[in-house]
């Protein structure tokens, strides 16, 4: 779980800037056998961070952890209970207008095609909405036919595609005006294999090409683990982590894993130190040794384990970021699961 391919993180301006953010909404909830009463759903509560030009940040969180409230919230859909949000530079609501100028937004759940109509007209419409010229805007949707492979299904209507096909347009169609930030909710939600994988290489290619900044919700960890080097971690509404994904794996003590082939059958390996031996196969031709990253290193095991056999290959599994984030909300004493949290049953004066 290196993040590798991620582009490095941002040192340019502030392209999304949150201080002490809050956003309710009114529930009802039981009073007795015959009332109810009004409480209030804090689902984002006291958020701040920093988004800067050219960064790659993954939101993730458990189902109604504040996600995509928050992202209605960055894109002017919703307004603050209280605290500030500023997007590229401007205050969403009252800006919202010009503020679309700057932003592509995917929803995964939701379609701004227009379903009766072949995708190229969806493309020209925005086109016009955008108010591109022309000329430049020939020129990128000649490059986002060729790099998201869009020409085998141009001229269908979007109603006939398939799902993976509608999100290449999905993501077409929010890229068409070369926006600055880029937000994706789910984008990958339903794809198969082939077509997560078409998604990400062309957004990698897309924000080492063009700077974009990029923020990501998602529950697919694959997503996280290729496109971003910056995590944002929030539970029911608080934002718990911030940082890089070897940081939050050190914070929840999660381990890496060496698995070493030896050359013939061997003892198992449980003496090495600093590691614990999680498996042999083979009658011991292939032993797994786990390793905290904080207390030694792939390299100082396998030195401890060259000395006391003969290796023949080995890899190194990192820890699953999705265990990790388990791991985290365990931490915190929080099951990260709970669609929704009250303050209290304060009842809404």
């Amino acid at each position: 779980m290196t993040g590798a391919d991620a582009p490095a993180g941002g040192t340019g301006e502030a392209v999304v800037e949150l201080a002490g953010l809050v956003r309710e909404f009114p529930i009802r909830v039981a009073g007795g056998r015959w009332r109810r009463r009004r409480s209030v759903l804090r689902a984002v509560d006291d958020v701040s961070f920093l988004l800067r030009e050219g960064e790659a940040v993954g939101y993730i969180g458990a189902n109604g952890a504040g996600k995509s409230t928050t992202i209605k919230l960055i894109t002017g859909i919703l307004t603050p209970t209280s605290g500030t949000v500023r997007t590229c530079g401007l205050v969403p609501v009252p800006h919202r207008r010009r503020l679309a100028r700057h932003v592509g937004v995917v929803f995964g759940q939701r379609s701004q095609l227009w379903w009766d109509l072949p995708l190229h007209e969806s493309l020209r419409i925005l086109a016009a909405i955008h108010h591109l010229p022309r000329d430049a805007y020939l020129r990128r949707r000649a490059e986002l036919v060729d790099r998201l492979e869009l020409d085998e299904f141009l001229d269908r209507p979007v109603r006939q595609l398939s799902l993976g096909q509608r999100m290449r347009g999905e993501v077409a169609a929010a890229l068409l005006h070369s926006p600055s930030l880029i937000v994706l909710d789910e984008p990958t939600v339903g794809l198969d294999v082939l077509s997560k994988e078409r998604l990400r290489l062309f957004l990698l290619d897309e924000l080492a090409a063009h700077g974009r900044t990029l923020l990501l919700t998602t529950h697919d960890m694959d997503d996280v683990e290729r496109l971003c080097r910056r995590l944002l971690v929030v539970d029911h509404g608080r934002l718990v982590y911030d940082g890089d994904q070897a940081g939050l794996v050190a914070r929840v003590g999660a381990q890496r894993v060496l698995v070493v082939d030896l050359t013939g059958p061997a003892a198992p390996l449980d003496a090495v130190p600093d590691t614990t031996l999680v498996g042999t196969e083979a009658g011991g031709l292939r032993q797994r040794l786990a390793f905290a990253p904080d207390r030694t290193t792939a390299a100082a095991v396998l030195d401890a384990v060259s000395r006391v056999a003969t290796v023949r290959d080995l890899r190194i599994e990192e820890p699953d970021i999705e265990d990790v984030v388990r791991r985290l909300y365990a931490s915190s004493g929080s099951p990260g699961s709970s669609p929704e949290r009250g303050t209290g049953g304060l009842p809404v004066r």
